[in-house]
């Protein structure tokens, strides 16, 4: 992984919160961005802002965009978007992917 990336993981590991709510969402976190890194980070990078055009958006610009609620990004995971490949995960790891995607609408 990229050391930005690893940054990520160890904001998520000294940012989690004593509650047990908050421990479960950055452990979910956590597991959703090591699902990104293993199948997205071909076409999309976690965190900056992407400049090239051929390139998709990072995951920090995409969680940014007007409208990006759990009930969005949850629907979002569940349809094809192509010219994306269609990737099937698991529930979990949906939920996952999602904690992630909040967690960076946070930083």
């Amino acid at each position: 992984m990229r050391r930005a990336t690893c940054a990520l993981l160890a904001g998520l590991c000294l940012g989690v919160s004593v509650s047990a709510g908050a421990a479960g969402d950055a452990a979910s976190a956590r597991r959703g961005l090591k699902i990104v890194d293993q199948w997205c980070k071909l076409c999309h990078s976690i965190e900056g802002r992407e400049t090239n055009p051929d390139r998709a958006p990072t995951f920090a610009q995409v969680a940014e965009r007007k409208g990006r609620t759990r009930k969005y990004f949850r629907m979002f995971l569940e349809q094809d978007h192509f010219p994306m490949p269609t990737y099937r995960l698991f529930e979990h790891e949906k939920r996952d992917v999602v904690a992630f995607l909040l967690w960076l609408q946070s930083e």
